[in-house]
C-alpha cells in the first residue's frame, strides 16, 4: 500500500516555476530545472520540513488539457493522479506572464473533481510584481500566496498554511525508517515498467522510446511496518550517447540518487546480451557504496530451462567481475514473474549491509584465518596486520592498521573483503576497506 504520510501536490502549466518551488520546499535539487517548458514528466516525490513537522510533496508535469501527444497526454494521467493521492493541492502560476486562460482552464479542472486548490503566485520578486499578483483574485480561490521560490521569498506564510492542515500526530509517535531503493540501468531496460509492477500502479510514465524517464521518480510503499522509497532513475547513457542538455543533467541526477540510495536494483534486459555499459552502471552503484541486486528483466522472452538460465548467469558474471557480490534473479515485469520476491532481497541486501562487526570479535577472526594473507610469501617476518576495526555501516567500512608504508595491493583487499562477507554475512554489499599504516591513512575501495 501507499505512504499515509500528509501529501502535497504542486500543479500548473508548463515553465511557472513548479520544480523551482518542489526544490525550496523539499531543500533539494531533485527536480530538474531548465528555462524551457517540460523538463518534468513523471511526478517526483520528496520530503519538506517545517516547524517540526513532516509532509510529502509531489512535483508534477505541466498540464496542457486537450494535448494529444504521447507523452503529454501521460503527464496529464500522472498529474491525475497525484491529484486523488494529495490530500492538498498546489496551484502554480507565473505573475509576470499574468492570468492565462490556461491559468483558469486549470483551476475549473480541479474544481469540477472537487478540489479547491491553494493558490500560489510564484517569482513575485518586488513591489509591483505583489502588486500585480492581485489580479489572480479573479481565479475566485480563497488563499493566495505571493512567493518567489528561486529566491525564497514570502515561503514562511506558504508554509506555515500547509502545516496548519497536517493532522495531529500521536503522542510519541516516531518517523519509520525507510528503505531507499534506486533502479538503475540502460534505456528501454524496463526499469520503469518494473516499477509499475512492484508498486501495482502506473506510476511511472513508460513508452518505447528510450529515455523517457528524466527525472528521479520517488514511490514510497509500505509492506506491513516496513517503508520503501523506490527511486526509477533516467536511463544511463554513455557520455558520447547524450546530446540533449536534458539527458545530461538526467544522467548526473541519476547518478547522485545513487549516493542517497541503500539498495540498488540494477536492472538488465534478458532480450540483449549484457553489454559494457551495464557493467559500467553496476560500478556507479558499487562507487557509491549501496547494496546492489541484479534484476535481469524480460525473462518472459527468453527460454526458462536450466542449461540456458545457467549460461547466461554466467555471462553475465563474466561480463561483471566486479559485482560477485551481487545476487542475480530473472523477473519479468510484463507477467510478473519474480517481482513479488523483490521486497524480501531488498529486505536481505539492507540487513547485510547493516552489520557491525565487534572490534575483539573482528581481530580474532583475522588473526587466525586471515593474517597470513598480509605476509609476504616466504618472509619470516610476522603478519603486515597489526589490528582492524568496523567504523561504519551502510556500506560496512573497515580499517586495517598496518605495519610498513606499503600499501595492500588490489588482490589482497578483494581476499579480505571476500573473506569478511564469508565469515559475517554482509550479503548483496561492497564492503570498503581503509588501510592506516604507521605514516599515513590511505583509503582503498
Amino acid at each position: 500500500m501507499m505512504g499515509s504520510r500528509f501529501r502535497v501536490a504542486i500543479v500548473g502549466r508548463p515553465n511557472v516555476g513548479k520544480s523551482t518551488l518542489f526544490n525550496r520546499l523539499t531543500r533539494t535539487r531533485r527536480a530538474l530545472v531548465d528555462r524551457r517548458p517540460g523538463m518534468t514528466r513523471d511526478r517526483i516525490c520528496g520530503l519538506a520540513k517545517w516547524s517540526g513537522r513532516t509532509f510529502e510533496v509531489m512535483d508534477t508535469g505541466g498540464i496542457t488539457p486537450g494535448d494529444r501527444e504521447h507523452i503529454p497526454e501521460q503527464v496529464l494521467r500522472q498529474v491525475e493522479v497525484a491529484i486523488r493521492e494529495a490530500d492538498l493541492i498546489l496551484l502554480v502560476v507565473d505573475v509576470r506572464e499574468g492570468l492565462q486562460p490556461l491559468d483558469e482552464s486549470l483551476c475549473s479542472m480541479l474544481r469540477a473533481r472537487g478540489r479547491e486548490p491553494v493558490l500560489v503566485v510564484n517569482k513575485v520578486e518586488t513591489l509591483r510584481m505583489e502588486t500585480e499578483a492581485l489580479q489572480f483574485h479573479a481565479l475566485g480561490l480563497k488563499l493566495l500566496f505571493p512567493v518567489s521560490a528561486e529566491h525564497n521569498l514570502q515561503m514562511e506564510p506558504l508554509l506555515g498554511e500547509i502545516v496548519s492542515r497536517l493532522p495531529d500526530a500521536a503522542p510519541g509517535a516516531a518517523e519509520a525508517e525507510e528503505i531507499r531503493v534506486a533502479i538503475i540501468g540502460r534505456p528501454n531496460v524496463g526499469k520503469s515498467s518494473l516499477l509499475n509492477r512492484i508498486v501495482g500502479e502506473e506510476r511511472s510514465i513508460v513508452t518505447s522510446i528510450p529515455g523517457t524517464t528524466r527525472d528521479a521518480v520517488d514511490t514510497l510503499v509500505r509492506v506491513g511496518d516496513q517503508a520503501y522509497r523506490f527511486v526509477d532513475t533516467a536511463g544511463i547513457r554513455r557520455k558520447s550517447k547524450t546530446v540533449e542538455v536534458a539527458e545530461k543533467l538526467s544522467v548526473v541526477m541519476a547518478r547522485k540518487n545513487l549516493e542517497r540510495a541503500d539498495v540498488a536494483l540494477l536492472v538488465l534486459d534478458a532480450s540483449e546480451p549484457p553489454t559494457t555499459l551495464d557493467a559500467i552502471i553496476g560500478r556507479y552503484a558499487q562507487d557509491a557504496g549501496v547494496s546492489i541486486l541484479i534484476m535481469v528483466n524480460k525473462s518472459d522472452l527468453m527460454p526458462s530451462d536450466p542449461e540456458t538460465r545457467a549460461a547466461m548467469t554466467a555471462a553475465y558474471r563474466d561480463r561483471m567481475p566486479a559485482l560477485v557480490f551481487a545476487p542475480l534473479a530473472y523477473v519479468s515485469a510484463k507477467t510478473g514473474s519474480g517481482a513479488s520476491r523483490i521486497f524480501a532481497r531488498v529486505d536481505r541486501a539492507y540487513e547485510g549491509r547493516m552489520i557491525r562487526v565487534g572490534t575483539s570479535e573482528l581481530n580474532v577472526y583475522l588473526e587466525r584465518h586471515v593474517a597470513n594473507a598480509l605476509t609476504p610469501e616466504g618472509s619470516p617476518r610476522k603478519s603486515r596486520l597489526k589490528y582492524a576495526c568496523q567504523v561504519a555501516t551502510g556500506p560496512p567500512t573497515f580499517v586495517f592498521f598496518t605495519r610498513g608504508s606499503g600499501k595492500l595491493d588490489l588482490p589482497t583487499r578483494r581476499h579480505l573483503a571476500r573473506r569478511l562477507r564469508e565469515r559475517y554475512h554482509f550479503h548483496a554489499t561492497p564492503i570498503r576497506i581503509l588501510q592506516r599504516t604507521g605514516k599515513r591513512r590511505q583509503g582503498l575501495s
